[in-house]
């Protein structure tokens, strides 16, 4: 036998084991405990708080932020965050090193491989995937030892570029 009371919630009608105040403990949460406001020591506006001393907002940024940056790396790149952090050390044309976007060099975004992936700042990234630019960035790069795929334009489409 349960230390719990055990039936069904009259707020949101759900079987559950634990009954607190005549609710489940997920609306005793949210809608019977009375929550403080309090200010955030962060960014000193007046909140509920989260946990050590600090709004929501706060709270992920600073104990969230890489877990959620970890695993987008691996949904988006399926690449672990060691290899996303050494490829996206520096730029690999200018040797920029605050601000690093990650390029794969046959333009196939399934293909994850560290041979497929370059580090480039944002100027020389966009400068790629712009059609102005695009064989200057190539020479760049065929000098630095990299082979990136180049797709062969039609003259008539081309244009003034």
């Amino acid at each position: 036998m349960s230390k719990y009371k055990t039936g069904d919630c009259p707020r949101c009608g759900r079987k559950n084991y634990r009954i607190t105040k005549g609710v489940c403990h997920n609306c005793y949460r949210k809608y019977v405990w009375p929550r403080k406001k309090a200010t955030c020591i962060r960014c000193k506006r007046l909140m509920f708080l989260k946990g050590r001393g600090l709004c929501g907002g706060c709270y992920n940024i600073i104990y969230q932020l890489e877990n959620a940056k970890a695993h987008n790396y691996k949904k988006w790149h399926n690449i672990d965050l060691e290899t996303y952090r050494k490829i996206t050390s520096r730029c690999m044309i200018c040797g920029f090193d605050k601000i690093i976007d990650l390029h794969h060099l046959d333009n196939n975004k399934k293909n994850s491989s560290e041979t497929n992936l370059i580090g480039l700042c944002p100027n020389h990234h966009k400068m790629l995937h712009t059609l102005k630019y695009r064989e200057e960035i190539f020479q760049l790069l065929k000098e630095k030892g990299f082979e990136p795929r180049t797709r062969k334009l039609r003259e008539d489409i081309r244009g003034s570029y």
